[in-house]
């Protein structure tokens, strides 16, 4: 098929690439396609370098066209007639060149090749389902034609200003001839003088069209420049905020890179033609002269784009993380952090060549006790592309420390605002200098606002703070931000918290665990989108555990000891004792779930359903285990070995199938380990086991989370299980066994105190080790709290009997 059929038909994305290279008069697109086949059966090449090749083919075209002006009188055609005698007309201009139409025609076709072999990679890519690494919105795509279109039109600028200087020498030629000829005929001389004036007149126009060009290039790029800086670049950043906390958003500064390059390059291009026709009027210039009117004008436009582009391009990729940090932007005095500049307009010549200095709070602002630093370490770096991966002008700082400048308080305009350390915001700077053919500008990046702590145990804080800014702020240099601390809608909240999981684990929270969170936040309501959380809420309120104590706690647990079985959707985790219950009690017997705790710090439970004598499900809960706990016993091992004495003191573990109804091995099987029964390495902790005896009683207590209450999930009086007879068993003998009830901590999302339940007198135990259990104990419902197995910590080998 011919290239211009195949042109043609290409998705609309590239055609508009195709109306874009033909948006000119140099090959018009009518000429192209009435003789697209003559076309491209042409040498073209070699007729760009043989002139009598190239006047055969010039003298052919013309024919070409008069046959189809012919053609179009016969069809009655009137505005392609028109058309065609005017194309014709113009390419009368190339008689006494047609190498020069020829490399243009030339020129064409290899970019419609382009055209097409951009179309036939991106055709291949989707048959192969190859994805794109970012895909490409429609404003990107619109971006690309205008890049596209630019570069086109430079090009062709670039051959403009080479015809305008053959026309100039072509003048000059002419006119300095008939200086030296002593032409005595004044019919003659007249005539001279008027063919010269032609020629003057012939490029002034020619000067007039190529300012208008240029002046049309440097509107193209302004329209480009306003939606790289206004547009990409401020999403990038936004971008940037999010993935700084969780967010999987893509980062990656190739894309503008290429783009604030491709603009780069265009200007320093349109730069050098504006000085090449500075060159041609010193030689050749005349009253009226259009260039030394209009080129001071066009020079300062371009220094200013310049200037704005550049400007813009330094940027910081990668934000300031220490290498144990609890993530980024969280700095501790004296310990070694790095961070990374880049240039987004790539000029290879410029590698090494620009140095980068590193400062800190060049405008600090001025409120009581704010502390001030300096930066240590290798604060100066070269710009070069060895220390990237993907070969971008670099500075990659890999060993800068904060020292605390010593000084004394605040001083005269000093503001009353008093901020905490975890919300004192601090932005540390990058300078350099970019020189390029004589053009020079100075270029600044900064960081987000970073936090600076002096001990580990302020990091918690700190990252609340990173968290609520990154969130939150739309202006990366606010470092009054907590002075004045805005509140997060419902919406943000809860995408932060999933972000957390997700950059943790690789999975966030769905809707049903948001939801729950919402509910114990605001308690039950149809929708959340109007709700907002405060700042005080999240980190201030019933200090030490506030909320963000408490989520933290979770998500550090399963990040260290259950990442696996939350990545797997195995953890129901944020759910209420409430709900647990009422999803429980329609299952089957030996149904349970995992569940995190709501009163324990990074605890997690399981709860299960057992039916009664009377038919009745009852759930069981056991009290969270903890990092003390895990670290010691793998959960996926606590879950398979847990067992309970029946009445008839028969050992039976009762979790059979993880809610809904997943067959207990089936989900954690392949978990578990190869070795089972006397050869597990955790048999001596998981040979010890809970068992209850049933005989009635009650017990009231009251809820640690007055929200369950408020949605009717609250606690009331009810059966609990107590122990008639609960013993050791101990080298084949059972011993009776009465511990104490524990005592819990209030809950940490809500204000107040829970009050000790007073412990059953006829509650007992069933354990192998009477000196490490004497705390446990298991509750049938919400109403107890939950009981603990924290024994499993510190047993040391027993020999252990079997049961009767």
């Amino acid at each position: 098929m011919a290239q211009w059929d195949r042109l043609r038909q290409l998705p609309i994305a590239y055609r508009q690439q195709l109306h874009e290279l033909y948006d000119r008069d140099a090959l018009p697109m009518d000429v192209r396609h009435y003789l697209a086949p003559w076309i491209e059966k042409q040498e073209w090449q070699r007729a760009a370098r043989d002139h009598a090749f190239a006047m055969v083919l010039f003298q052919v075209l013309l024919e070409n066209l008069d046959i189809q002006h012919s053609r179009f009188v016969q069809e009655e055609s009137f505005l392609l007639q028109h058309n065609i005698r005017r194309y014709k007309q113009n390419f009368q201009r190339y008689v006494d060149d047609p190498c020069a139409l020829a490399t243009t025609i030339l020129w064409f076709l290899e970019k419609e090749k382009e055209i097409l072999e951009s179309a036939e990679l991106a055709e291949k890519v989707q048959l192969l389902q190859v994805e794109p690494e970012a895909m490409e919105t429609s404003s990107q795509q619109d971006l690309e034609r205008k890049l596209a279109g630019l570069r086109n039109e430079v090009q062709c600028m670039e051959h403009t200003i080479i015809c305008l200087e053959e026309q100039q020498d072509e003048f000059d030629f002419k006119f300095q001839t008939q200086k030296l000829e002593a032409v005595v005929d004044e019919a003659r001389k007249k005539e001279q003088i008027k063919a010269l004036q032609l020629l003057v007149n012939k490029l002034n126009n020619c000067r007039k069209s190529t300012l208008s060009g240029l002046n049309d290039i440097l509107d193209r790029i302004q329209d480009i420049i306003d939606v790289l800086v206004k547009k990409e670049l401020v999403e990038w950043q936004r971008r940037q905020q999010k993935a700084c906390i969780g967010a999987p958003d893509n980062v990656c500064l190739d894309q503008l890179e290429k783009w604030f390059s491709c603009v780069a390059v265009c200007l320093f291009q349109v730069w050098e033609f504006l000085t090449k026709l500075e060159e041609l009027v010193g030689k050749v210039s005349y009253e009226n002269d259009p260039v030394k009117v209009q080129n001071p004008t066009l020079q300062k436009r371009v220094d200013t784009l310049l200037r704005d582009l550049l400007k813009s391009s330094f940027v910081v990729e990668t934000q300031p993380s220490m290498p144990q940090g609890k993530g980024s932007l969280v700095l501790r005095t004296n310990v070694q952090f790095s961070v990374k500049a880049r240039l987004l307009v790539k000029f290879p010549e410029l590698n090494h060549s620009m140095k980068v200095d590193v400062s800190m709070d060049k405008e600090a602002p001025q409120i009581k006790g704010y502390r001030r630093f300096n930066v240590l370490g290798t604060k100066i770096k070269a710009l070069n592309m060895a220390e990237s991966t993907n070969g971008g002008m670099v500075a990659d700082f890999r060993h800068l420390t904060l020292k605390e400048q010593k000084s004394g308080g605040g001083g005269k305009g000093v503001s009353d605002i008093s901020l905490s350390v975890t919300e004192e915001l601090h932005i540390i700077y990058f300078n350099t200098v970019f020189e390029l053919k004589g053009f020079s500008v100075e270029l600044q990046a900064s960081t987000l606002p970073v936090v600076i702590i002096s001990n580990s145990s302020q990091q918690q804080s700190a990252w609340a703070s990173v968290l609520w800014f990154n969130m939150l702020s739309q202006d990366p240099k606010d470092v009054m931000f907590f002075a004045n601390t805005p509140a997060a809608t419902w919406p943000q909240f809860g995408e932060m918290l999933s972000w957390q999981f997700l950059s943790a684990t690789k999975r966030g929270l769905d809707d049903t665990q948001l939801e729950m969170i919402a509910n114990k936040l605001f308690g039950k309501k149809p929708n959340y989108d109007s709700c907002t959380v405060p700042w005080s809420k999240f980190t201030k309120e019933n200090t030490p555990d506030t909320f963000w104590v408490w989520f933290d706690g979770i998500l550090m647990m399963v990040k260290t000891y259950l990442e696996d079985l939350w990545r797997d959707g195995l953890i129901m985790g944020f759910v209420t004792k409430g709900k647990e219950k009422s999803l429980l009690k329609k299952k089957k017997r030996g149904t349970f779930l995992l569940r995190f705790s709501e009163s324990v710090i990074g605890g997690i439970t399981f709860s299960w359903v057992e039916i009664t004598v009377t038919g009745e499900p009852d759930v069981k809960t056991v009290q969270p285990f903890t990092k003390v706990d895990l670290s010691q016993i793998p959960f996926h091992e606590i879950i398979r070995n847990y067992q309970i004495l029946e009445a008839e003191n028969v050992p039976e573990n009762p979790l059979l199938y993880l809610y809904p109804d997943t067959p207990k091995d089936k989900a954690f099987g392949k978990y578990y380990t190869e070795k089972s029964g006397e050869d597990s390495p955790y048999i001596k902790y998981i040979k010890t086991k809970l068992v209850f005896v049933s005989k009635e009683n009650t017990l009231e207590a009251r809820s640690p989370m007055p929200s369950d209450m408020a949605q009717g999930e609250g606690l009331e009086p009810m059966n609990g299980l107590c122990g008639e007879a609960a013993v050791l068993e101990q080298d084949g003998d059972l011993y009776p066994l009465t511990p104490p009830l524990e005592s819990y901590d209030p809950d940490p999302m809500m204000n107040g105190s829970v009050e000790d339940p007073e412990p059953p007198q006829d509650l007992l135990m069933y354990l192998n080790n009477p000196n490490l259990f004497d705390n446990d104990l298991l509750q049938d419902d919400q109403s107890l709290p939950d009981f603990s197995l924290q024994g499993f910590n510190c047993l040391l080998p027993q020999s252990c009997g079997s049961f009767p």
